[in-house]
């Protein structure tokens, strides 16, 4: 993907995948493109389940006024019949002045929509799911190389041992690993620089309250707070760890990798939330998710004191916890 924004941008791209940040990138690639080859390029972008043909018949007329224009149909699986027909006839003979960009995560639903646009000639860029530590090493690999830095297999082995395997939280943690060291990413610098700053994660506060630890929370929050960690994020994990929980026990018990698809979210959160949400009860979650609302309100409203509000979403969220369980 490089190389996309010094070409001239494609009439017609399918980004054909279930990988959401690859095909997120992939588009801002091509609509990149399309503005450096005409900065006031007018790019439009909608969901296909909710775009009309009339409208997309709109948007592919011919200009009087000329331009370049980029039209991003997401989830194109999901177009109606008629749009369907509408942009394969379209694709037969199109705009050279137009980019016309569709986002498909591939399988059974929408197929012919996708097949006409790769038997149309559509550029085809394939964003799947990574599949297995091997093609997730050589991602967190190239992650560093494409952003300046260096990093070993091992290093990157550990990387996803400590972050897990959900792409978005593995390019932040690369990302984030860059900022904070000379680049050089060896497994030793993944395990001091993680070992370093567990106890000072939102996630560790929130995993803590989440379990009913209120000595261990706060521990984790306090310290956080004085190496001068953000109460913001810290917030978020909170309402983050509630929310996750809530829509797991909601899901019932079930194989984490069966439910991953229907959740949204990685195998290894759903799994951990599985543990975590034992003891909970329905109650008990709207109370935790009033406190966590709570909070987060406090925090980014500009509380004279953010640390006392996290301080008392702690007690809430775990008094939540531990009530629900007695009844």
């Amino acid at each position: 993907m490089s190389g996309v924004n010094t070409a001239s941008p494609a009439p017609l791209l399918l980004v054909q995948g279930d990988e959401e940040l690859l095909a997120a990138r992939a588009i801002a690639a091509a609509v990149a493109a399309a503005r450096a080859d005409e900065p006031g390029a007018d790019v439009r972008e909608y969901e296909a389940g909710a775009l009309s043909a009339g409208e997309v018949a709109e948007m592919l007329s011919p200009s009087l006024f000329g331009g370049r224009r980029v039209l991003v149909v997401r989830s194109g699986q999901d177009a109606r019949k008629d749009l369907v027909t509408a942009l394969l006839a379209y694709a037969k003979n199109p705009d050279p002045d137009v980019s016309l960009i569709v986002s498909h995560v591939g399988g059974a639903k929408g197929k012919a929509f996708a097949d006409g646009l790769r038997a149309a000639g559509a550029t085809v860029v394939s964003v799947a799911k990574l599949k297995g530590d091997r093609e997730r090493i050589a991602f967190v690999r190239d992650e560093f190389r494409r952003n300046g830095g260096r990093c070993d297999e091992p290093a990157a082995a550990a990387l996803l041992a400590a972050v897990g395997t959900d792409l978005r939280e593995i390019a932040a943690a690369c990302s984030q690993l860059l900022a904070d060291t000379d680049g050089k990413i060896s497994a030793a610098v993944v395990s001091r620089y993680y070992r370093g700053r567990a106890e000072v994660s939102g996630f560790a506060v929130a995993d803590a309250a989440m379990v009913g630890d209120v000595p261990g929370a706060l521990e984790a929050l306090r310290w956080a707070l004085h190496v001068g960690v953000d109460p913001v994020p810290i917030a978020d994990a909170i309402a983050d760890g509630v929310r996750t929980v809530a829509r797991v026990a909601s899901a019932g018990r079930g194989n984490p990798y069966q439910m991953a698809s229907s959740l949204g979210m990685p195998a290894w959160k759903i799994q951990k939330a599985q543990e975590r949400s034992r003891g909970w009860t329905p109650e008990g979650l709207v109370d935790a998710m009033r406190a966590a609302a709570d909070c987060n309100a406090a925090v980014k409203g500009g509380a004279e004191d953010r640390g006392y509000a996290l301080e008392q979403a702690v007690f809430a969220v775990a008094a939540a916890r531990n009530s629900g369980g007695a009844r």
